[in-house]
Order: structure tokens, then sequence, then C-alpha cells
């Protein structure tokens, strides 16, 4: 990757924003994105960079630019709500090592109200983890950890260009717990080409077997630009197959309510307490400061993106400029479309009085058909209706 020239960007302006204007209960997040990667992951379409593509740019300079842009944002939100969840995800956060992490930490805290009892989450790479790193990091505040396993099988993580060794990310989920961590989360990928059903059963046993309390697991998809597109397009892979990677959801989903994991969104499972609270303020309507290259914002009816390359990113802040790409107001229309399409992704549903009576009226053939089901005031998915989630959105909102 060619890096950018040193002309800054169009400077954009964001709009006056008030968090939690009018929604005094909102929950309000601040995420944190940090684009270092040691090497790209195949299938990875993040906004992630390696050493060599970065052009000289240095975690030492995407941390005080980072600092810069927490204090432009305290100041931009002028009274800020006190910060209910932090979320540092990459990337892979974990490359900065206990102090690097450390310092992000206590930058959100110079600069924005941390609420008492905050969930503060950081995303790991098994291979740049240790107990020293854990150690301190829930010394400094940090309470949850999540953990990019994808799968115990050597010949899934081979085709995922994954480079950690199958049993390390089980090693630090234990370490973790052994540290204090009050919450530790697993990632998997299934439907890679040439996993099985068995393969796919054996990566969650393990993950119980390792004592976590929250799986996510999100089918494989070929994305764009990556990778995995590049070599299922020239034939050397074949593509994710539908029925098989619903044959894996069941599977899998079967597998962790039997241990005691329930689900609370479609792609994510969690003993009881143990829900990811940073997401569910995403997915309940909460608001966020999104702070970082690329990292997306949104507060008081506006969404903003920051610019992406790293150092375009401190150059903006440099100048004393927020480092905004650009930013649209959703109007009522859209953030309603919103609304339904991640709510009712959620167990505790879809509340009905928010719908339209065409909506109702959709809604009503869904429960006939068996994908939505009635829970009280709320409509939620039923075990079949997770697996075509997305179509009951669109047919909702037709």
């Amino acid at each position: 990757m060619t890096p950018p020239t040193r002309t800054m960007p169009t400077r954009t302006v964001l709009p006056a924003l008030t968090a939690r204007r009018g929604r005094p209960s909102r929950p309000f997040g601040v995420y944190v994105h940090v684009p270092f990667c040691a090497t790209r992951c195949g299938y990875c379409d993040f906004n992630t960079y390696t050493p060599a593509e970065l052009g000289g740019g240095t975690p030492e300079g995407w941390l005080a630019a980072l600092r810069d842009e927490l204090r432009l944002a305290a100041a931009h939100l002028g009274a800020p709500p006190p910060v209910q969840t932090v979320f540092v995800g990459g990337g892979t956060p974990s490359l900065l090592g206990a102090a690097g992490l450390t310092a992000v930490l206590d930058a959100v805290r110079e600069h924005l109200p941390l609420a008492s009892g905050a969930e503060v989450t950081t995303e790991a790479n098994p291979e740049s983890t240790s107990p020293a790193l854990f150690a301190e990091l829930r010394a400094s505040g940090f309470t949850r950890v999540s953990l990019g396993m994808q799968s115990t099988a050597p010949h899934v993580l081979a085709a995922l260009n994954r480079v950690h060794s199958p049993g390390r990310a089980l090693d630090a989920a234990r370490e973790a717990t052994a540290a204090g961590f009050d919450h530790v989360n697993i990632d998997l990928i299934y439907g890679t080409p040439g996993e099985t059903d068995d393969d796919l059963l054996r990566s969650a046993d393990a993950a119980l077997a390792a004592g976590v309390d929250h799986i996510s697991a999100y089918a494989l998809i070929v994305e764009d630009g990556t990778a995995l597109a590049r070599r299922v397009r020239r034939g050397e892979m074949p593509a994710p197959d539908d029925d098989v990677l619903a044959r894996r959801y069941e599977l899998l989903d079967r597998r962790l309510t039997d241990a005691g994991l329930d689900w609370y969104e479609v792609s994510n499972w969690a003993r009881p307490g143990a829900e990811c609270r940073h997401n569910l303020g995403y997915w309940e309507g909460g608001e966020w400061w999104g702070a970082g290259p690329g990292a997306h914002g949104y507060v008081d009816s506006t969404r903003w993106w920051n610019v992406k390359h790293p150092n375009a990113y401190a150059e903006a802040l440099t100048a004393g400029a927020l480092p905004v790409a650009d930013f649209e107001q959703l109007d009522t229309d859209t953030s309603h479309v919103e609304d339904v399409m991640l709510r009712v992704r959620l167990r505790s549903g879809l509340p009905v009085s928010g719908l339209s009576a065409a909506e109702v009226d959709h809604a009503a053939r869904a429960v006939a058909d068996g994908l939505l089901r009635a829970a009280g005031e709320r409509l939620v998915l039923t075990d079949r209706g997770r697996l075509l989630a997305d179509a009951v959105v669109r047919d909702l909102l037709a």
C-alpha cells in the first residue's frame, strides 16, 4: 500500500453535539481504534496497517494524536456525560503492550469522565498476550478482554492466515481469568472452507473448557479486496456455502446453550450478566465517541467517521482539527430503520410500540411464518428467524 501524500485533507467540521439530548437514559461509550497489526489476515477488511504500510507512522505518534482527539472531543461535547463503557478494538490492541493500553485508558480518563463501574474492554491477539500483560491491564482498570481465537483446528487457522498456535488462545483465556478479569470473550469464525462440523464443535468445547463466559461467533464472509476474495475468485478456495453456514450456526447454538451460555444477540452468547455492555449500547440506540483512524461515532443523531490512514489522522490533529472525514445527520425515518435493524437481532426483542401500522402487519406475517414470536409487547426472533434475520428485517420494513 502506498502511504498517502502529506497534503492535508479538506477539513470537515463536525456539527455541535450534545450527548444524550432529550434521551438522558442513553448509554454513552467510547470506542478507540488501534490500527496496527503484525500481519494481515486473509479475510480481514478492517482499517488496519502492517509496519510496511504505515509510511513512517508509529504507535507513539498515534497515541499522541489520540490524546489530542480526546481533548478536542471533550471540548466539542461541552459537558460530556459519564463514560459507561470503553472498548479498545482494532487491529491488534495488544501489540501496544500493557504500558500502551494503560496509556490509552489514562487518556480517556484524563479528558472524559469515567463512570463508576464502567466496563472497559480490550481486544487481544493471543500471541501478543502474557500473564504479566493481563495482570497489568487488570490493575490499570480493564475489566473485560476479547480474544481472537477463530478456531482450534490448524487447517482452519491456516486457511484464515491466522498466525497463532491452536492452543494459545485457550491459555490466554485462562491467564486473563487468573489475572482477575471479570469477563473473558472468545471469537469464533465458522464456515471456513475445509472446516468440518466436528472442527467447530471442538473449538467451542475448548473455549468452554477454558472457562470463558462469552463467545462471539461469526459466519465467514468473503469481503471484496481481501486476500480471501482473491483466492476464491481464482478458484483456489470455494466460497462459504449458505446451507453449511446455517447448519454450523444451529450446531454451535445448541452446544453453547447446553453449556449455559444464552444468545442475547444473533452472533453473541453469554452467561447471565456477562453480556458486552458496550456492544449492547450500539444495538440499543446508545451514543458513543469513536476515536482513532477510521473510527465511527454517533451522538445527537449525527454519525461521523474519521480519516482512515494513521498519518492523515495525526496530521489533522496536529493542525488542531478533529480528524473527521465526513458525517451524516440521521432523520427520523433513517433512525427508525436502523433501530429496527439492530433491535430485532436482540433476544430482548423489538418493541411493537415503535412500529408503524404497516410494519405491525408485516410482523404478523413473520409470526405466522414462524420467524418471529410475540413476547409481551415485543417481537423476538425464533430459532429459524435467527438464520434469516436480514430477510426478516427487509420484510418488516418493506
